[in-house]
C-alpha cells in the first residue's frame, strides 16, 4: 500500500529540501490531526520531491470550524494561505465569497493544467460544483456513511453473519434478535444529523430542503418534517425505548458503543475503518450499506458524502497558482489518491484511484472496504442525492442534533421536534440569505 518513491519521504525528497529556499512555496491550511495530518504531510513531501520549482507547505490550523474562519480572517487581513481545507457543509458560505475564491475549474484552465472533471467521481464532485457543473474546489477527503456489525453478535443471535439487513425492516427484525441473546443493544449510529437525517434524506430520493436542496439559490427551506422523516424519527424513538437503539452522543462519541461489544451495529463514516480495526483486533467485523425503508423506495438511491474540499484563495502571484494547478494534479493521479483512501479510509476521488486500488487487491483483502463505494456509485444522482448547498449549515446541524436529543429523551414527539427544527433551521437560512444577498 505504501508506494515508494511516489508519496513517502524519499531519498530525492532530502536532496531536494536544500534546495527548497529558491522554490516557490505554496501554503495549505488543514483541519487532519494525527495520523492523518503525517499523511498530509507526506503527500506534499511526495509532491515536493517531484519536481524543484514549488515547495508545498502544510500548516495544521485546527478544527474544521476553525481552518476555514481562520482563514477568512486571514483573507480579510490579507494573510491567506492559498490552499485552504473547508468542510462540506462550509460550501455554501465559500461560494457567497466569491471574490475570495479561485473557482479550481478556472485555476486549471488558466494554467493549462489537463483537467477533465469527467475523470472524477460525479458523486463526489457534485457537490462542489455550481449550477452549470463546473468544479468550484478540489475534492480531497470525501467519505458517506457505512453500516459496521459485528459478525459473532450475529451468529449468537442466530443471523447469518455475511447477509447484513438491507432495509430497516430487516435492521428492527435483527435488532431484536441481537438484544434477546443478550446483548445490551442493537445499533447505535454516529453524526446523527448527518447519518440520520441528511443521508436519510438521499437514501430515500427525498429532498431535505427546498430549492434543490439550496443548490439553486439560498431561498430556501427546510422540510425534514415531512411524513416519511417523522415517520423514522419516531421508530428510532420506539427502539431506543424498548432497547434495540441507544443513543452515544454526537459525532462519533457512539463508538465506545459498538468498539466494546454493547451494540451490534453502528452507523458512521468510510473513514472511519481504520478506527474500528484498530480498536476492535480479533474481532472480525462487516461493513455493508446504509438501510433504506422498502415501502419509501424500492431501489436506494446513492447517500451523499461528508469530508471537506481544497479550496483556492485570490491574491497571490499568477507564478504560485502554478504550483497549485501542478499540485492539484499531483493530489488528483491515480497513485496518491489510491494510497490516501486505502490508509484512511476516504472515498477515491477518481475513477482511475478506484480502478488501481481494486487491481491492487485491496478490497480483496479487506472486505466491505468497496460498500462505501458501491453504494456512492452504483446509481445515477438525483436533485435529492446530489448533495446540500445550505447557508449556515454547521448552525443547522446543532439545531437538529438539540431536537433529536429532545426526542431520545421522550420530552418530545419526533414530529414536535422536527416542527421545530424547522422553525429554528428557516430563520437561520433568512439570516443566510439577508446577508449573501
Amino acid at each position: 500500500m505504501a508506494m515508494k518513491g511516489v508519496i513517502g519521504l524519499t531519498t530525492a525528497a532530502i536532496m531536494m529540501s536544500a534546495q527548497a529556499n529558491a522554490a516557490t512555496e505554496i501554503e495549505w491550511w488543514h483541519a487532519m490531526g494525527g495520523s492523518l495530518g503525517e499523511k498530509v504531510n507526506e503527500i506534499a513531501a511526495g509532491f515536493n520531491a517531484s519536481q524543484t520549482d514549488f515547495t508545498v507547505k502544510p500548516v495544521y490550523k485546527g478544527s474544521y470550524p476553525e481552518t476555514m474562519t481562520g482563514a477568512i480572517a486571514a483573507f480579510r487581513a490579507k494573510k491567506q494561505p492559498h490552499i485552504v481545507q473547508v468542510f462540506e457543509v462550509g460550501t455554501a458560505t465559500m461560494m457567497t465569497a466569491d471574490k475570495a475564491i479561485y473557482p479550481v475549474h478556472q485555476l486549471m484552465t488558466d494554467t493549462k493544467q489537463s483537467f477533465d472533471p469527467a475523470t472524477y467521481l460525479s458523486s463526489v464532485t457534485g457537490y462542489y460544483t455550481d449550477q452549470d457543473g463546473h468544479m468550484l474546489s478540489m475534492p480531497f477527503n470525501s467519505s458517506t456513511p457505512v453500516l459496521y456489525y459485528n459478525k459473532a453478535m450475529f451468529e449468537k443471535a442466530g443471523l447469518d453473519a455475511n447477509k447484513p439487513p438491507q432495509t430497516w425492516e430487516e435492521l428492527e427484525t435483527a435488532a431484536k434478535k441481537i438484544v434477546a441473546s443478550g446483548a445490551q443493544c442493537g445499533f447505535t449510529t454516529g453524526y446523527q444529523s448527518w447519518v440520520q437525517v441528511e443521508n436519510f434524506a438521499a437514501r430515500q430520493n427525498l429532498p431535505l430542503a427546498s430549492n434543490n436542496n439550496g443548490f439553486s439559490g439560498s431561498n430556501t427551506e427546510m422540510l425534514i418534517n415531512q411524513p416519511a422523516f417523522v415517520k423514522h424519527i419516531s421508530k428510532m424513538a420506539e427502539w431506543k425505548k424498548a432497547g434495540l437503539f441507544k443513543y452515544g452522543g454526537r459525532a462519533s462519541d457512539a463508538a465506545p458503543l459498538f468498539y466494546s461489544g454493547e451494540c451490534a451495529m453502528y452507523m458512521n463514516s468510510s473513514a472511519g475503518y481504520a478506527g474500528v480495526n484498530e480498536n476492535m483486533k480479533g474481532t472480525e467485523v462487516g461493513v455493508a450499506q446504509l438501510p433504506y425503508w422498502k415501502d419509501i423506495i424500492q431501489k436506494p438511491q446513492n447517500s451523499i458524502i461528508g469530508g471537506a474540499s481544497l479550496w483556492v484563495l485570490q491574491g497571490h502571484k499568477k507564478e504560485e497558482y502554478k504550483g497549485v494547478a501542478e499540485f492539484f494534479s499531483y493530489l488528483s493521479s491515480a497513485e496518491v489518491q489510491a494510497d490516501w483512501h486505502q490508509f484512511t479510509g476516504y472515498l477515491p476521488i477518481t475513477e482511475k484511484a478506484y480502478q488501481l486500488t481494486k487491481s491492487q487487491g485491496f478490497y480483496s483483502k479487506n472486505p466491505g472496504t468497496e460498500e462505501a463505494i458501491k453504494q456512492m456509485t452504483s446509481v445515477a444522482t438525483t436533485e435529492n442525492s446530489k448533495g446540500i448547498r445550505l447557508g449556515n449549515f454547521v448552525q443547522i446541524r446543532d439545531v437538529i442534533n438539540e431536537e433529536l436529543e429532545a426526542v431520545w429523551m421522550g420530552k418530545k414527539t419526533a414530529q414536535q421536534a422536527l416542527d421545530k427544527a424547522v422553525e429554528r433551521s428557516n430563520k437561520l437560512l433568512k439570516r443566510f440569505e439577508r446577508v449573501s444577498s
